[in-house]
């Protein structure tokens, strides 16, 4: 078969998939289904959907996952030779579950059926709550107390109890929806659930999507007892086994083959989440790199060797193998915005005016820039904080120092995680504006890189988790993943900072 190979990426607006060539180090197809524009009918607005009872519960629809999949394959399938793939791998949205009757449903699709009907009659719960939920907080309580407290949950997890994580959503489900719960006889990830429908199997969740529940021990990569405990009754029986990221689980299964063309020797290579796969699709797998997504929520997330909890971060397995650190920033592209209208300022002159000929002194002055509530750290806020300074000081010293604000806050807690990496690759919306690329260079005092190629880092990190059943990933993210140089750290800028973050870290307790 030929060294080409394909990608899925559920994520919670859109299914895309990506296909690459190994031989020739081309990506062949790239295609998208947007779940609002392109499945109107399921009602959700940017993937998911709100309880009218209670808008911290957020949930999607599994159905929707696999009209959109059969979609894309349909899409895909008119723009290449699909029966030339190789092998196939994936991405979901870290901490959906996937409420099943059976651990049977996969073994007889019939291609004279959609996914969605095939599947339909095996689900037990037609929701899915989804990473944007928190309505959690009780059963997060009573899950840390019956483990220990939140520090022993740490150790055996790598994170503390969390509203989103799975663990915390099967828990509240069992109480408040027993009937469900008992009825249910496999739960899975949005990421083990597309695996079982490609393989047609009930596939395995990998390990480094299974460290974002809150039941796996991070350590020894097996459910732990505790925290089953803690969760539900009889959970050891209702999930599936756990198995490395670079396990093969079988091949493809006949509805794809029949339906769409797929070689029935194809590989699949168990699916993970977005976030680990994205580590692999932005080259950031590797020692003394990291990534930092500038979006709806920032996240910084890195490569480390040693296990080591931190409190209000992650750490996740690492597809590549060792850990993954990972720290989500709620403040992030909204709370720019937000800073930006405050200031009435177009984007220009955010991005660009503001930081003409700017030089960073250690003048004291700081703004803290938290809109809402902040989740790294764990501060309580509804506006920024002007320290220092106030709104009476000059648009471009204010606009300035939110950025720096946001800058230092990310870099105290990636430090956490060890030492300072030497190369950082920027992604994301804000990560085109010269005046921030060069103030985390300056703050980080590290290079700083960009996407060569606009790509989804998940799809494209799953296609090479693919293409690692037959070829070494570094080789594979050295040709898929290229990088252009944004920014240097300027050395009298750098030391200014390292002077005025020690300063900021005060304000953060």
């Amino acid at each position: 078969m030929k060294p080409v190979y394909l990608g899925i990426d559920a994520s919670t607006q859109s299914m895309s998939g990506i296909v690459i060539d190994c031989e020739n180090s081309a990506v062949l197809a790239s295609e998208n289904i947007n779940f609002e524009r392109d499945l109107p009918s399921y009602g959700t607005k940017a993937g998911v959907c709100s309880s009218p009872e209670n808008p911290l519960e957020i949930y999607s629809y599994p159905l929707m996952w696999l009209d959109a999949l059969d979609m894309l394959l349909q899409k895909i399938a008119e723009k290449i030779n699909i029966n030339e793939i190789s092998a196939i791998s994936g991405s979901g949205q870290q901490h959906a579950s996937v409420w099943l009757n059976s651990s049977k449903a996969f073994s007889s699709l019939s291609p004279s059926k959609s996914l969605a009907n095939n599947i339909k009659p095996y689900l037990s719960r037609e929701k899915s709550p989804v990473w944007m939920d928190a309505s959690t907080a009780a059963e997060c309580m009573e899950m840390a107390k019956f483990a220990g407290g939140d520090p022993e949950v740490m150790q055996r997890t790598g994170s503390v109890m969390t509203e989103r994580f799975s663990g915390a959503q099967i828990r509240k489900i069992s109480k408040r929806e027993p009937r469900i719960y008992d009825g249910t006889r496999r739960i899975h990830l949005n990421s083990s659930f597309l695996c079982s429908i490609f393989s047609a199997s009930d596939s395995p969740i990998d390990f480094c999507d299974g460290a974002g529940m809150n039941l796996m021990n991070i350590k020894d990569c097996s459910w732990d007892q505790k925290m089953l405990s803690a969760c539900a009754q009889e959970l050891d029986k209702k999930l599936p086994s756990l198995a490395s990221p670079n396990t093969v689980v079988g091949n493809v299964g006949e509805y794809f083959s029949k339906k769409y063309g797929f070689n029935g020797n194809a590989k699949v290579v168990i699916f993970t989440g977005d976030n680990p796969s994205s580590l692999v699709g932005l080259g950031a797998s590797a020692e003394n790199t990291a990534a930092i997504s500038l979006g709806t929520s920032d996240t910084y997330f890195c490569s480390i060797k040693n296990f080591s909890p931190i409190e209000n971060a992650h750490i996740f397995r690492n597809p590549a193998g060792a850990y993954m650190g990972l720290a989500c920033f709620r403040n992030g592209s909204l709370a720019r915005d937000k800073f930006r209208q405050l200031m009435n300022v177009d984007w220009k002159f955010f991005d660009e005016t503001a930081f003409e000929n700017y030089a960073p002194l250690c003048d004291g002055k700081f703004i803290l820039p938290f809109f809402i509530d902040e989740i790294s750290p764990k501060i309580s806020s509804n506006g920024p904080r002007y320290v220092g300074l106030s709104p009476k000081d000059s648009k471009e010293t204010q606009i300035r120092t939110f950025i720096e604000g946001q800058a230092f806050n990310i870099y105290l807690q990636a430090r956490r995680f060890g030492e300072t990496p030497k190369k950082i690759i920027l992604t994301g919306g804000a990560s085109k504006s010269q005046g921030i690329a060069q103030t985390f260079a300056d703050v980080f005092n590290s290079e700083i890189y960009g996407l060569k190629a606009s790509q989804n880092s998940a799809a494209l990190g799953a296609a090479i988790r693919a293409a690692s059943c037959d070829f070494p990933i570094d080789s594979l993210a050295a040709k898929f993943c290229p990088l252009i140089h944004l920014k240097s750290p300027r050395p009298e800028a750098a030391k200014v900072y390292s002077e005025k973050l020690e300063t900021f870290s005060g304000f953060l307790h």
